[in-house]
C-alpha cells in the first residue's frame, strides 16, 4: 500500500473543514457545519487507523513519508515529510479519535451558540496543527505545528471575546504570552542542534547523536535539551510557566477537554520522548525535568484542594498530572511517562466533558458550592465521572493506577524524595477529586433553583462520555507495568521511537520493592479519598469549620499561593512602570515633543510674529524694504 499517496490527507482533512466552516459556515447552515466539523476529524481518525496498521507491518515499525524538499540554502535542507512510528501513531489516534468525540460532544454543548461555525473552524484548525506537530519529520515542521496550536489555543480560549467582563480575551492573551517564552527556548534548542549536527531533520539528528564521540558537544547538547525543556514547560504548563492553563478555563468546556487535557498540553511530553536519545546523553537536563515535574505535581495538587470552580479544580489537576508525566520522563521512564499521557487523555477528557455536562445542565453554573444531589438528575454523567475519578486517583485495576504507580516506582529509583513528593501529590489528588464528585453529585442540592432545572445532557454529549469511560477503563490493554509483575507492552512497543536507530537502552527496572511502593501510595491515596468523601458528604459544615480553624492555610490555598499577585508585583508592575517611563521620555518628549510638536510650534510662533508686519499698507512695506536695503548696505560697507 502506497501510504504516501494518501497520508497527507490525515492533516489536510481537518484543514479543509476549517476553511469550509470559516468561509461558508454562516451560509451553509448548522447541519453542514456539523458535517464538516465532525466528519473531517472522524475521517482523519479512520485514515490514522489505516496508517497505524500499515506502520505495524513496516520494517522497524517506522514509515518515512517524503513529499520533496521544503526549504534549502547551500548545505542546509529541510524535507517536507511525515514520520509514522509507534510514538506519532498513538498520538495521531489520540488526536483524531478523542478529538472526534469532543467534536461530537460540541454539537450538543454549542448548539445555541451564535458563533457555531467559527467555533468548529477553530477546532478543526487546531487538529490540523496538532497532527502537523506529531507527524512532522523535521524540527521546523514540528515547530510550525507547535506555533499553530498556540495560535488556536489563543483563539479558542478567547472565543467568547464579547463578554462584558473581558475575561476570555485576557486569558487567551495570557496563554499566548506565556507560551512565547517557552517557544523561544525551542528555537534556541533548534539553533544549538543545528550547530552540532548540521541538520534539523529529526531522524538524522538522533542517528548522528548515536555516533558522537564520548563527551563531544555535550555542553551544547545540554544547552539544547534545556532549551527544549523550557519550551515544553511553557506548552505543558510546568513551574514556573504554568499560570496560563488555569485561566484558560475561560474558553468553552470542550476546548478544555481537547486542548488542555488530551492534546496540546501533552505536546511537551511528546517532544521530550521524541528527542529521548539526546536526553539520555544529558543527565543534567534529566535531573531538571524530574525535579520540576515532581514539584509541579505536588504544588498544583495542593492548590486544587481549595478551588470552588469545577473547571478550575480540573485545570490544576491537569497541571499536576502533567507534572507526573515529566517526573516519569526525568526518571528515564519515557514509556511510563508517555503511557500516562495516553491514560490521562481518556480520563481527563472525560472529566472535563462530564464537568461540561454539569455546567450545561445548570445553565452555566460552575461553582461546586451551588451543586449537589445531581446523581438523581444526571445518572449517565455521574457514572462516567465516577469512572474517571477512580482512574485519576489510581484506584487499583484502573488505567490511572497502572501509569501513575509505574512513574512513582521509577521516581523512587531516582530519588526517594521524588517518590514521596509524588505520593503526596497523589494523596491531594484523591482528596480533591472525591471532594469534587461529592459536592457535585452526592448529598443534598445547595441551590434549589439550579437543581430544579437540571437534566441529563442530550445523546450527542452522553454518547462521547460513555465511549471515553470505556476507553479509560480499557487503556490497560496496552499492558500492565513490569514493575508490578505484568507485561508492559507499551514499553516494548515504543522502543523503536525512543531508541530511534540507536542501540537498545538499559532497562531501568532494578532494585526497590515495586509491590510495597505501590501498596503504600495506593493505601494512602484511598485514605485521602475517604477523607475527601467524609468531609463533604453532609454538606459544607465540616469544611467551613476547618477553614475557620486554619484561616491562613485556607486563604493561601484558595488564592493559589498568591503567585499571580506576586508575578504582577515583581514583574508586571515594574515593567509597566518602565514602559510608561520610556513612553514618556522617548515617545511623548523626544519624538512627539522635540521631533514633531516643537518644530510645528516654532513655525507657528514665527508665522505669528511675521504676521504682525502684514498690515496691508503699501507705505509700510516700502518703508520695510528701504530699511532692509539700508541694513544690507551697512553690512557690505562695514
Amino acid at each position: 500500500m502506497n501510504i504516501a499517496a494518501w497520508a497527507w490527507l490525515i492533516p489536510v482533512l481537518p484543514l479543509a473543514g476549517f476553511f469550509f466552516n470559516l468561509v461558508l459556515g454562516k451560509k451553509a447552515g448548522k447541519g453542514a457545519v456539523t458535517a464538516a466539523g465532525v466528519g473531517t476529524v472522524a475521517l482523519a481518525f479512520v485514515l490514522s487507523l489505516i496508517a497505524f496498521k500499515v506502520m505495524l507491518a513496516a520494517p522497524g515499525h517506522r514509515l518515512e513519508i517524503g513529499y520533496g524538499e521544503w526549504m534549502s540554502a547551500g548545505a542546509f535542507s529541510v524535507p517536507m515529510g511525515f514520520v509514522v512510528d509507534p510514538l506519532s501513531g498513538i498520538m495521531m489516534l489520540v488526536i483524531t479519535g478523542i478529538g472526534a468525540l469532543i467534536h461530537l460532544y460540541s454539537v450538543g454543548y454549542m448548539a445555541e451558540d451564535k458563533g457555531y461555525g467559527r467555533y468548529f473552524a477553530y477546532m478543526n484548525l487546531f487538529v490540523f496543527f496538532m497532527l502537523l506537530l506529531v507527524m512532522g519529520s523535521s524540527l521546523p515542521l514540528l515547530f510550525v505545528g507547535w506555533e499553530g496550536v498556540g495560535l488556536c489555543s489563543y483563539l479558542l480560549i478567547g472565543y467568547d471575546f464579547a463578554q462584558s467582563d473581558d475575561v476570555p480575551p485576557q486569558a487567551g492573551l495570557k496563554a499566548f504570552l506565556y507560551n512565547r517564552v517557552g517557544d523561544l527556548g525551542v528555537l534556541m534548542g533548534m539553533f544549538a542542534l543545528f550547530a552540532v549536527f548540521g541538520t534539523l531533520t529529526i531522524g538524522d539528528i538522533l542517528v548522528r547523536a548515536g555516533h558522537l564521540a564520548p563527551g563531544v558537544g555535550l555542553g551544547l547538547l545540554t544547552f539544547a535539551t534545556l532549551m527544549f525543556f523550557l519550551g515544553c514547560a511553557g506548552k505543558s504548563a510546568q513551574l514556573p510557566l504554568y499560570l496560563w492553563l488555569p485561566d484558560a478555563m475561560a474558553g468553552p468546556t470542550p476546548v478544555s477537554a481537547l486542548i488542555h487535557a488530551a492534546t496540546m498540553v501533552t505536546s511537551g511530553i511528546y517532544l521530550v520522548v521524541r528527542m529521548a536519545p539526546l536526553l539520555q546523553m544529558t543527565p543534567v537536563t534529566m535531573n531538571v525535568i524530574a525535579w520540576v515535574g515532581g514539584g509541579t505535581a505536588l504544588f498544583a495538587a495542593t492548590i486544587a484542594i481549595a478551588q470552588k470552580d469545577i473547571k478550575r479544580v480540573l485545570a490544576y489537576s491537569t497541571v499536576s498530572q502533567l507534572g507526573y508525566m515529566f517526573l516519569g520522563l526525568g526518571a528515564a521512564g519515557f514509556a511510563a511517562g508517555f503511557f500516562h499521557v495516553f491514560t490521562h487523555a481518556w480520563f481527563k477528557a472525560l472529566l472535563f466533558l462530564g464537568a461540561g455536562s454539569v455546567i450545561h445542565a445548570l445553565h452555566h453554573e460552575q461553582s461546586l458550592m451551588k451543586m449537589g444531589g445531581l446523581w438523581k438528575k444526571m445518572p449517565i454523567t455521574a457514572w462516567t465521572m465516577l469512572i474517571a475519578t477512580a482512574c485519576i486517583i489510581g484506584f487499583p485495576g484502573t488505567s490511572g493506577f497502572a501509569s501513575k504507580d509505574e512513574i512513582l516506582y521509577l521516581a523512587y529509583l531516582k530519588s526517594p524524595v521524588l517518590y514521596w513528593m509524588g505520593v503526596a501529590g497523589a494523596c491531594c489528588t484523591a482528596f480533591y477529586m472525591l471532594r469534587l464528585f461529592t459536592l457535585a453529585f452526592l448529598g443534598e442540592a445547595r441551590d434549589a433553583h439550579a437543581y430544579e432545572h437540571a437534566h441529563e445532557s442530550p445523546r450527542t454529549m452522553t454518547v462521547p462520555l460513555v465511549i471515553l469511560a470505556i476507553g479509560a477503563l480499557a487503556a490497560t490493554a496496552f499492558g500492565w507495568p513490569t514493575a508490578f509483575g505484568g507485561s508492559f507492552r507499551i514499553e516494548a512497543f515504543l522502543e523503536p521511537s525512543v531508541r530511534y536507530g540507536q542501540s537498545a537502552m538499559e532497562a531501568v527496572h532494578h532494585g526497590g520493592s515495586p509491590a510495597l511502593l505501590a501498596t503504600i501510595s495506593t493505601v494512602l491515596a484511598l485514605a485521602f479519598a475517604y477523607w475527601g468523601w467524609s468531609t463533604y458528604r453532609n454538606g459544607l459544615a465540616v469544611a467551613e469549620a476547618r477553614a475557620a480553624k486554619w484561616p491562613f492555610l485556607h486563604r493561601l490555598l484558595e488564592n493559589k499561593y498568591f503567585v499571580d499577585e506576586g508575578v504582577d508585583f515583581v514583574l508586571i508592575r515594574p515593567l509597566r512602570w518602565f514602559g510608561n517611563l520610556l513612553w514618556k521620555l522617548f515617545d511623548v518628549i523626544f519624538i512627539d515633543g522635540i521631533g514633531v510638536n516643537l518644530p510645528g510650534a516654532l513655525t507657528r510662533v514665527a508665522g505669528d510674529f511675521i504676521a504682525l508686519f502684514q498690515t496691508g499698507r503699501v507705505r509700510n512695506y516700502v518703508l520695510t524694504m528701504g530699511l532692509g536695503a539700508l541694513l544690507l548696505l551697512y553690512v557690505f560697507l562695514k
